[in-house]
Formats: structure tokens, sequence, C-alpha cells
């Protein structure tokens, strides 16, 4: 991503770093999805560094803004009830897809559920992945209510015993108030067969600052446990992870790169703040 080239150049003393100089780096940095608060943090922390340690410091600055939490998928003896979030466009049902296709690779059990019944495409793409990678996708008739295609999903998994039953959900209602009343609905219908381990929420990396209005609506709805970042493919935005961390404090536990089922992975917040200053 190399977000911080001429930041870094400027600390160091490369360049004359004039006032004018500092203006035009916080516009770009401001322009990675940052957010005005970490940028306006770190130009402060820059202008007070010695040329010398300057990317070790900024690195550690970075690095304090990361959540804490932990970044692994949840597991457990019983079946694992992976809830998956988010507004339509983010990539939302091929993460779940995605999600299954890593989980089986490492050798776990794996069923979907097509919870996005108001779209009728969703339901097909979930199905036609599942296909693919060799999972059953439970799906309900045309229009069913998501709350039963979940409800018939769990009880469906805990037979079979799976080790992972991932739920796919609506991503638009007629209003934000709607959806979420929706995904409540679907979450409490989970909770009165088997704990919900996971409540993952998919962001779209080049939706910028909304992405972080995203995952504060959604967080504060359904109690959202970790994200999956998609589209972070090195453009120079990627600095929305670090503000959605340094923010809301939700970790980031997967990113998808691309189109493939290959294109996904574990977020790795070492390489990822390397690639920032690389």
């Amino acid at each position: 991503m190399g977000l911080f080239n001429r930041f870094l150049a400027k600390v160091r003393g490369i360049s004359s770093a004039s006032e004018l100089d500092w203006s035009e780096i916080e516009k770009e940095l401001l322009g990675s999805d940052l957010g005005p608060t970490l940028v306006s943090e770190l130009i402060v922390a820059a202008k007070r560094m010695p040329g010398g340690g300057a990317e070790a410091a900024i690195k550690e600055i970075l690095k304090s803004k990361l959540s804490t939490h932990s970044r692994s998928l949840a597991h457990s003896e019983g079946t694992c009830v992976v809830m998956v979030v988010g507004v339509n466009g983010t990539g939302k049902t091929t993460s779940v897809a995605k999600l299954a296709t890593l989980l089986t690779s490492q050798g776990k059990s794996v069923m979907l559920a097509a919870g996005d019944t108001f779209r009728a495409a969703a339901v097909e793409q979930l199905a036609t992945w599942g296909e693919r990678i060799g999972v059953t996708t439970i799906s309900g008739k045309s229009g069913a209510e998501p709350a039963s295609v979940a409800f018939d999903s769990v009880q469906r998994a805990l037979e079979l015993r799976s080790d992972y039953l991932i739920v796919d959900t609506a991503g638009r209602l007629h209003n934000k108030s709607a959806l979420m009343d929706e995904l409540g609905k679907v979450k409490r219908v989970i909770e009165k067969s088997a704990p919900l381990s996971e409540v993952l929420l998919v962001i779209d990396a080049t939706t910028g600052q909304n992405g972080l209005v995203q995952a504060k609506i959604f967080g504060e709805s359904v109690e959202v446990t970790g994200l999956i970042l998609t589209k972070l493919d090195g453009s120079a935005r990627g600095g929305i992870a670090l503000a959605i961390e340094a923010s809301l404090g939700i970790p980031i536990k997967f990113i998808g790169t691309g189109e493939s089922a290959s294109d996904f992975e574990p977020f790795d917040p070492d390489s990822y703040i390397e690639g920032l200053l690389a």
C-alpha cells in the first residue's frame, strides 16, 4: 500500500517539511481513509519525532491503534454457528463461501444457510458455491422468512454434528430499522437452539469512511465480533482497516483481495502495518 512514503520522507528530513508540505501530507492521509482523528494524531506526533527513529515510532503508533481482541475464528466441541452480516454489494455472500472454502481446507465440516431470502440471486449464488466446494446449503422456499431458514439450518447442523454452520443474511430491506430488526430476529432464533459463536460483518474497503459508519450501526444492533474486509487489494485506500479498529476495537479477522475462492485469508496486522509503511 505504501500510504506513508511521503510522510516518512518529510519526517526523516529527506526533503523540507514546510507547513504547506504538512498540509498536503495530511490531505493524502485523509484520502487513504485513516480518518481525521488518527491523521491529526500522527501529524502532531511526527512533528516532534527525530528523523532517524521516525519509522519505528510511527509503526508503534499504528500498532497501538489495532484491536487487541482475538482474530481467531471461534471454535468449540459442538457446532459453531457463524452469522455473517453486511449491506448488499460488499461481497457478503461470496465471503460466506470463501470462509467455508477456507474451513473445509482445514478439514472442518461446514454447512451453509441461505438466509438472504429477500434476494433470490443470493440464494442461488450460495447454492452454486456450495456445490462447487462440496458443502450442503440449506435454503427455504422463495420468499421464506430468514429466521425460519436459520432455525431449520441450525437444527440440521446440530443433527449432523457439523463443525461450522455459516449463516448468510439479508443486506437490504426498505429501511435501516427494518434490516436491523430482521437481523435481530434471526440472531434470537439461532440462540434458542445453539450459542451464536460469531457475528462477522463484511465491509467493502473501497467504501472508505462509510465502512466505519456501517461498522458502528451493525455493531450496535447485532454485537459484531469480527470483520471481514473485502477488496483490500493493495490500493492506497486501505487505511479504513486501521480507522475501524482504532475507533471501534472490533478485530478484522479475514480479508478478501479478489474474486476467486483462494483470495481470502486471515488478517495479519503486522503484514498490514508493514504494507502501509512499505
